[in-house]
């Protein structure tokens, strides 16, 4: 599936510039840019006439997601989602896991009584989902899991840093949870997590936290041998 099956018009009462921006950002945010078959290549006046726009908000929004690192333009070559080496996702998963585990931490003594017990509930909603094998949608709350966490840690630095991770991560979560039996894991990963954070006992929300992303990082590591970088990607679809 590209990125043009998951655009549709756009209404004339939006203001363009900004509304252009935030439905492609959305809508690469929405890739699943790690699977072997993804098409990473951009088309801009495809885009353009699936959005029913003229080509220039397009090229402006396409600007500010490369300033945003989400996105290649290559001179004569094509616009391309940037997708990550492998070195650099084990580095990604190594940094999101410090991040989170501070956060845990943090979330021990900030987050309410209310406020865990609503991410017990959520976390025990969605563990159906990956009982069925129902990855799509298990993944997304995942990663809507983790992002709880930062969120409770109170720590605006904190979320904001990972916010700068949140492309890349999502994609990575999304392609894994997929692979061996990482999604029942991580429905009794999360509920450790949970019971960490519930008895206030920071050193373990912390440990159990960094342990759950590390087992990712260890897992890309074993059996993500193969992952196509972006530069052969672009050589590919130059040449055809």
């Amino acid at each position: 599936m590209s990125i043009g099956d998951k655009l549709n018009p756009i209404s004339e009462s939006f203001s363009l510039k900004d509304h252009t921006f935030n439905v492609l950002r959305a809508a690469i945010l929405d890739m699943d840019i790690y699977q072997p078959d993804a098409d990473l290549r951009l088309d801009e006046r495809q885009m353009a006439e699936r959005l029913g726009i003229s080509r220039t908000p397009v090229r402006e929004a396409l600007a500010r997601l490369s300033q945003e690192g989400l996105i290649e333009v290559m001179p004569r070559k094509g616009v391309f989602v940037r997708r990550k080496t492998r070195e650099e996702i084990l580095e990604m998963v190594v940094t999101w896991a410090a991040l989170e585990s501070m956060a845990a931490r943090l979330a021990t003594v900030n987050a309410t009584a209310a406020e865990l017990v609503a991410l017990r509930k959520f976390a025990m909603k969605h563990s159906s989902d990956a009982v069925r094998a129902d990855i799509e949608e298990y993944s997304d709350a995942n990663i809507k899991f983790h992002q709880s966490i930062l969120n409770l840690s109170g720590c605006s630095l904190l979320r904001t840093t990972a916010d700068g991770l949140f492309t890349h991560m999502q994609a990575v979560r999304r392609r894994a949870m997929g692979e061996s039996d990482r999604a029942r894991r991580s429905v009794a990963d999360h509920m450790e997590i949970i019971e960490a954070l519930t008895s206030r006992d920071a050193d373990l929300a912390a440990r159990r936290v960094l342990e759950h992303t590390m087992r990712l990082h260890d897992h890309i590591s074993k059996t993500w041998t193969r992952l196509e970088s972006l530069g052969t990607l672009r050589s590919a679809a130059t040449t055809n």
